[in-house]
């Protein structure tokens, strides 16, 4: 809402803001689609991004803030949060403890490499949405009431989990200790980006493999802490 408000304030020419993936919660259609619903958010987190979509798009209305919303799948490379996957599996791996696979390791995630993700969003912020209902294509998520857009940066290549920690061990050179947990309440089995929007609109899709993204980011922990 601060952000809002100063954006009103300030007349900025573009606001970007980031989203997720998450927003898509149950839904069963893929790949996920900007022009799909994203009414049934399956956990807090992805009800608030929701709900900073809706904000954003109501002052996109009011006041004519031409404002895009990023939707990300998965992100991860050097300087990745703690908490997440790739993390928190290097870390053990490195350390000799065990990782958690919920699900028995059976989902599969639209894992995008944080290099792609930055040009997608550089990229982006020289194509501000145009006037209300001014779609660019027919694939457009473009608001017919409001310089408003949300945009998927995702891979378009859903990724098995268990892959994802092969390629791990391959960067690290060593055995994780694997431990199967029961699914966690709210998540889903399985992500899937549509970034055919993306592609229209900057004339680039992330395409870095997750066998090169690993082995970067494996590199740099590395460095990092020394390892």
């Amino acid at each position: 809402f601060n952000i809002l408000e100063n954006a009103r304030r300030t007349g900025l020419t573009h606001l970007l803001l980031a989203s997720t993936s998450s927003v898509y919660g149950g839904n069963e259609e893929m790949p996920f689609s900007e022009r799909h619903r994203a009414d049934h958010p399956m956990t807090i987190y992805a009800a608030t991004k929701k709900s900073t979509e809706l904000m954003a798009h109501s002052y996109a209305h009011l006041f004519e803030i031409p404002t895009t919303a990023f939707r990300f799948f998965t992100v991860y490379g050097p300087w990745g949060r703690p908490d997440m996957a790739l993390f928190k599996f290097v870390s053990a791996i490195f350390d000799d403890k065990p990782i958690e696979l919920y699900n028995a390791g059976k989902m599969e995630r639209d894992f995008t490499y944080i290099d792609d993700l930055v040009e997608g969003i550089v990229r982006l912020v020289d194509t501000p949405p145009g006037e209300r209902g001014e779609a660019r294509q027919e694939i457009d998520s473009i608001s017919p009431v409001a310089p408003f857009r949300v945009v998927n940066i995702g891979s378009e290549n859903p990724v098995a989990l268990l892959d994802f920690v092969e390629e791990i061990e391959a960067a690290t050179g060593r055995k994780a200790i694997r431990v199967n947990r029961e699914m966690q309440p709210g998540d889903v089995p399985r992500t899937y980006a549509d970034a055919s929007l993306l592609g229209e609109l900057t004339a680039y899709r992330p395409a870095t493999p997750i066998s090169t993204g690993i082995a970067e980011f494996v590199a740099w922990y590395r460095d990092h802490h020394q390892v």
